[in-house]
């Protein structure tokens, strides 16, 4: 080797010398085999762990899958970073004996995740020889990377470096972990869950199967003209997507990542919720729920105005228990009623007037966010009116003071409302169907029930149902059971009138969650079999249902059977656009449009540069784009307009044009599955279109 050659060139002689030199039969069988399935190495190694020492040797696989999953994530991230060619397409003469792939080549991915998930194993079992052969299928699996010619050796050595450095830093929070657990057991759990559940969802935003759902896209296009509030909802949204894609930029990661925050806040106050109400382990239970029931686990990962709504619900919820005395962690030998009547009620008032306070600006925020806040005044409302206990309080300045202030900070939306026609009450109106009068409808209550049962699974839910009408004589039981009846009830009544989606009853599954890990988990250990088998199969499902949910083409679903599918085929349509925008660009300024917003919003996030799109009105009810400047004015513009399906052009569009040409766009699963078609019209020289304002709200 000559002494003066770089270090690159060094690391090119090397990888021929490994490729191609080293070549012989047996190797060529073999390290394709071990680089694409040396799972199947690993598996009896850890068998005869299990057999050995089973406790051990599933916290070391829990603890080995965490080190896996991190590091597997931040060696995409340095990918992404270093950005260097794999050297199946920068070298001539490589041997390739397996798919070159489409990711960077720097580190070797496979090589940071064998050595991640192989440390915890041999820390964890440092006196059995059985670390020896985990080091070396590691060892292997990194040396077959580059001997099928993906990876050149440096590669490999960086994914070591990393993946051991992955795998320490996990190994020293499980020792700390550990320790603390012995003072604080429920945080600490807690604290960990949450943290690992969060990395996950992060790596899941970045390098998971979804696309922006139309909801995402259109709130970020929201996000991109701030204001007062907006056609449909409040501005809340707006605002942190805003905040999200300031730090991260205009980046799925940086719109989802409010979504990951405000789900482990949830947790965290659900778990002072269920302490405060009964304990620390109906606390760590309500928390550790949520984040594995369908319902609330979704909005951990899709970010809409659920997110946050969630969380300012549980706050207001549990300021409202701190604010009326309702708990058992507040000490209380006998009720506020016996301290003195009225007078102690008074008194008490006067100390929890930061609670009122503070309530009134939280549920100010959770109506910012979603309309549906308002029935927390009407859950409040009933608690005190049928509780012997805190009536009184109806009869002090608490209660109005934090109803005044929400309406302060509501206010916003109502100033805009006032300069814009009242649209966003118009357009509630309508979507409760209030025109349409008293109607009947079995179908659409049978729906809603069903999909109670889908978003939360049906064993669960009626368990949860019978923990609130069960817990409904306590002080504690009858707060859940006045915040979670009358909204279950009215949009369950609501549905025999008319459709009604299955998050719109989000709020009365929260208390439902506490009222089932206080009558049902918190007794699980001391309970008969049969109560066991019961929740443990409640809990099972739920959780399993959420983990086949973030990958649903492991069930394997037609894609007219798979809800995931609204999320697929964005990417591949912007790029196409991108594509015929900038032929189109060349010579004359083009524009795009569609008539239906959720295309319009795609187009505007995943066209190449976040265009600013537009949406016609061709039969439809008003939204958003309507009230934004149109396109009107761009007279001899070409320009690119897209609808959903094989289908042909309105004929007020067409005669905008000069000419148009129709191109079908259809976009496909990575296993080649049809999504949906799309029509992209190529039009030439806009001759102008006389804007029609929508008809319905």
């Amino acid at each position: 080797m000559n002494p003066s050659m770089s270090l690159p060139e060094i690391d090119t002689l090397l990888f021929f010398f490994i490729n191609t030199h080293l070549q012989n039969s047996l190797f060529d069988i073999c390290m394709p085999f071990i680089t694409s399935k040396s799972y199947v190495l690993y598996l009896p190694l850890f068998v005869w762990l299990v057999f050995k020492e089973r406790e051990k040797a599933f916290l070391a696989l829990a603890l080995a899958v965490a080190s896996l999953l991190l590091s597997d994530w931040t060696g995409h991230m340095l990918k992404d970073a270093v950005g260097r060619m794999r050297p199946c397409f920068a070298l001539e003469g490589a041997r390739l004996l397996v798919g070159c792939g489409k990711a960077f080549s720097m580190p070797s991915n496979h090589a940071v995740v064998a050595f991640a998930f192989i440390l915890p194993f041999c820390m964890m079992f440092k006196k059995s020889r059985v670390r020896y052969i985990f080091l070396t299928v590691a060892s292997l699996v990194g040396f077959s990377r580059v001997y099928v010619g993906v990876h050149y050796p440096s590669d490999v050595i960086a994914g070591v470096f990393l993946g051991t450095l992955m795998a320490l830093s996990v190994m020293k929070v499980y020792y700390r972990a550990s320790e603390r657990y012995k003072e604080k057991p429920y945080t600490t759990v807690l604290f960990l869950v949450l943290v690992s559940i969060s990395l996950f969802r992060m790596y899941y935003t970045q390098y998971g199967p979804l696309d922006l759902s139309p909801d995402e896209a259109h709130y970020w296009e929201w996000s991109r003209r701030l204001d007062m509030s907006y056609y449909s909802k409040g501005p809340m949204i707006a605002y942190l997507m805003y905040l999200g894609t300031s730090l991260f930029g205009d980046t799925v990661f940086g719109i989802r990542i409010m979504a990951v925050v405000f789900s482990a806040l949830s947790s965290v106050f659900l778990y002072k919720l269920g302490k405060r109400l009964y304990d620390e382990q109906v606390g760590l239970y309500s928390a550790l729920l949520m984040q594995i029931i369908p319902l609330f686990a979704t909005f951990g990962v899709i970010f809409t105005i659920d997110s946050p709504f969630i969380f300012f619900w549980i706050v207001s919820l549990f300021l409202f228990s701190k604010a009326v005395d309702i708990g058992k962690t507040n000490n209380l030998s006998t009720p506020p009623l016996e301290k003195g009547g009225k007078g102690g009620f008074e008194e008490n008032e006067r100390s929890n007037i930061s609670c009122w306070l503070l309530l009134g600006l939280s549920v100010g925020l959770g109506l910012l966010t979603k309309y549906t806040m308002a029935f927390f005044y009407l859950c409040a409302f009933f608690f005190l009116l049928f509780s012997k206990e805190q009536r009184n309080l109806l009869l002090t300045k608490g209660p109005y003071s934090a109803f005044v202030i929400s309406l302060i900070v509501f206010s916003p939306v109502i100033v805009w409302n006032a300069h814009h026609d009242w649209l966003t009450f118009r357009h509630t109106a309508g979507q409760a169907h209030i025109a349409e009068g008293l109607t009947i409808s079995l179908s659409s209550f049978l729906e809603f029930l069903g999909s109670q049962f889908g978003v939360i699974t049906p064993l669960l839910f009626v368990l949860i149902a019978l923990s609130i009408l069960k817990l409904r004589k306590e002080r504690e039981g009858n707060l859940l059971f006045w915040f979670s009846i009358p909204v279950l009830a009215f949009f369950l009544l609501k549905s025999i009138q008319a459709k009604v989606q299955a998050n719109w009853a989000l709020p009365g599954d929260i208390t439902g969650i506490v009222a089932f890990s206080a009558f049902y988990v918190r007794g699980f250990f001391t309970a008969g079999k049969g109560k066991k088998i019961l929740i443990a199969a409640a809990v099972s499902l739920s959780f399993f249902v959420t983990a086949v949910a973030h990958y649903p083409s492991l069930l394997k679903l037609p894609v007219a059977m798979d809800p995931s599918s609204r999320l697929a085929g964005w990417k591949e349509l912007g790029s196409e656009v991108s594509k015929l925008y900038e032929q189109m660009s060349l010579d004359h300024p083009v524009f795009i449009f569609s008539d239906r917003y959720q295309v319009s919003s795609q187009l505007a996030f995943y066209g190449k540069g976040h265009p600013v799109t537009y949406c016609i009105n061709v039969d439809r009810r008003m939204n958003q784009y309507d009230l934004w400047p149109s396109f009107h004015t761009f007279i001899h513009y070409h320009a690119i307009f897209v609808r959903t399906g094989d289908v042909t052009i309105p004929e007020k569009v067409a005669a905008a044009f000069h000419k148009v040409e129709k191109k079908v766009f259809t976009a496909y699963t990575k296993k080649h599955a049809k999504i949906r078609d799309y029509s992209i019209f190529i039009c030439y020289d806009f001759k102008g279109l006389e804007q029609e304002r929508p008809r319905t709200y």
